[in-house]
């Protein structure tokens, strides 16, 4: 296996480990579930919530949920900033959209075969465009899903 599949395999596992916490997946769904039910949403610059926020959803202590949020950006899920003594974070979408693609069958180019070397970042280039079809109180993107065609999906 090369460095690169390597590196790649390393990203998705540690995205898989930050999300197999139970308190730290709540707080990712939080993150990314603001559009309504029979939606699909795509994030944009204003779906952030601060840590404050995101403890008082979750009924969890701020400093935990500031721990949550350290480990969910070092696996490349969320990106944060602070805004004067508050922490902003919001969902990193490339790297999201690459899980997604993952467990969708749509595997990065050479990640299970030996192919040329490729940049580290090739794994988040792989991202699905969607079409956007509204926005909500919270500023994301959601396309409408036949929940039918949803639910055969995950079958």
């Amino acid at each position: 296996m090369s460095n690169n599949q390597n590196e790649q395999m390393q990203q998705f596992a540690e995205m898989f480990k930050a999300l197999s916490n139970p308190h730290r997946l709540h707080i990712f769904l939080r993150l990314i579930s603001c559009c309504p039910p029979g939606t699909r949403c795509t994030w944009n610059s204003e779906a952030k919530r601060y840590v404050g926020q995101l403890a008082e959803e979750v009924n969890i202590a701020a400093s935990t949920v500031s721990h949550h949020i350290k480990e969910l950006r070092n696996a490349g899920l969320i990106r944060v900033a602070r805004r004067g003594k508050n922490i902003e974070c919001w969902v990193d979408t490339a790297p999201v959209a690459a899980l997604s693609d993952l467990l969708a069958g749509r595997l990065p180019s050479g990640l299970l075969q030996d192919e040329p070397s490729r940049e580290k970042d090739d794994l988040t280039r792989n991202a699905v465009s969607r079409e956007r079809t509204g926005t909500p109180s919270c500023g994301q993107n959601c396309d409408s899903v036949d929940p039918a065609a949803s639910a055969s999906s995950y079958q």
